[in-house]
C-alpha cells in the first residue's frame, strides 16, 4: 500500500481513529511520519506512556473557574504526584496513585474498554466458551447471594434453574 502522504513510497505505518463510532485510517511512510514529526525510528519519540497520555487529554471539559483549579491539584498522598503531572508522563509515580485518581480514572477505562470499566481481556476460542460459562455461572451465583440476602426468593428460584443449565452445558462441552 502506499503512503497516503507522497503517494511514491510503501507505508509502514497505519494509524486508526474511531470518532463518533465513525472509523479513517491512515496509512503513511517512514520519511512522511518523520516529516510530520510524528515518528522517529530508534528513539522514544511515541511511546506508550504518550499514547495513553494523549487519551487522558480528552477529557471533558471541566466548568471553569475554581473547579477547575481544583481539579487539576488532586494528588497523591504518597508520592506527591498530581493528575497533571500523571497526563503529562503517563505512568503513576506509584502503587498508591491508582486509589488518588480513581474517580478521574473510571471514565477513562471506561472509553478504553468499550463501556466497562474493568479488563476482561480475551480467550481463545478452543477454551474461551468453558471459561465464559465459568464467568457467568460466578456472576450469577454472586447475583443469587444477593436476592437471597434480600429475600427475593422467586427470583433466586429463576437464577438457581439458570445456573444449573449452564453447569450442564458445562459439562455437555466438556464431554464433547
Amino acid at each position: 500500500m502506499l503512503c497516503q502522504e507522497c503517494n511514491k513510497r510503501q507505508a509502514s505505518l497505519h494509524f486508526a481513529k474511531i470518532i463518533n463510532g465513525e472509523k479513517t485510517e491512515f496509512h503513511i511512510c517512514e520519511q512522511c511520519a518523520k516529516e510530520k514529526g510524528e515518528y522517529f525510528p530508534g528513539t522514544n519519540s511515541f511511546s506508550i506512556h504518550q499514547l495513553l497520555s494523549g487519551l487522558l487529554n480528552f477529557e471533558q471539559p471541566i466548568k471553569a473557574g475554581k473547579e477547575q483549579n481544583s481539579a487539576q491539584k488532586v494528588e497523591c498522598n504518597k508520592c506527591g504526584m498530581t493528575y497533571e503531572q500523571f497526563t503529562q508522563a503517563g505512568r503513576f509515580g506509584c502503587a498508591h496513585c491508582y486509589k488518588s485518581f480513581e474517580s478521574k480514572l473510571e471514565p477513562i477505562l471506561k472509553r478504553v474498554h468499550s463501556g466497562n470499566h474493568t479488563h476482561a481481556g480475551k480467550l481463545p476460542e478452543r477454551i474461551g466458551g468453558g471459561i465464559q460459562i465459568q464467568r457467568q455461572i460466578e456472576s450469577l451465583k454472586q447475583q443469587l447471594k444477593k436476592l437471597i440476602d434480600q429475600e427475593e426468593f422467586e427470583k433466586a428460584a429463576e437464577l438457581r434453574d439458570e445456573i444449573r443449565a449452564l453447569e450442564k452445558q458445562k459439562i455437555e462441552q466438556e464431554e464433547g
